[in-house]
């Protein structure tokens, strides 16, 4: 009792000090806010303005970093690309086919009318459909090879291996 009331009466003291100074300060000060208050205002808001334009144009440069590391990791540790190889080949595949079978179709047509003109089309369709394959083929194994080379280090699980 004898150490806490002369502490709390000397913090009471300080208390009221503190806020005659403000109060006293406030009287002072709100004539010169009135009085700049055209000036001071715009300057603040302009200010705040500029600090909440730099802090969101953080916050989004932030965001589209971990976007982009995120969509990089998802990648690294996906086989999309053996599997956009194998749709590459297919779709290749079959429209050499196609193109095969349209030559096929027009050299039929072609001998029933002119003979020598058709043998020419039915090799040039043959040979359309041949490097349609060969670039499907090329396109599955770069596919194959950047695969191989993004799955550094994996375990059979899909999982990284130590």
């Amino acid at each position: 009792m004898l150490t806490l009331v002369p502490i709390g009466g000397t913090l009471l003291f300080l208390a009221g000090l503190t806020l005659a100074g403000t109060i006293l300060g406030l009287a002072v000060s709100t004539p010169l806010f009135v009085i700049f208050s055209p000036i001071l205002v715009p300057a603040a808001l302009v200010i705040g303005l500029s600090v909440v334009g730099i802090l969101t144009s953080g916050a989004f440069g932030i965001t589209a970093l971990s976007s982009f590391s995120w969509l990089a990791h998802f990648l690294s540790r996906s086989r999309l690309a053996e599997q956009m190889g194998k749709k590459v080949q297919e779709t290749t595949g079959y429209l050499g086919l196609k193109v095969q079978e349209m030559a096929d179709y027009l050299g039929e047509k072609m001998q029933e009318s002119g003979g020598q003109v058709g043998h020419l089309l039915q090799e040039a369709g043959g040979q359309v459909g041949q490097k349609t394959r060969e670039m499907g083929q090329d396109t599955q194994d770069k596919a194959q090879d950047a695969g191989r080379d993004q799955g550094g280090g994996r375990t059979k699980a899909g999982g990284r291996g130590r």
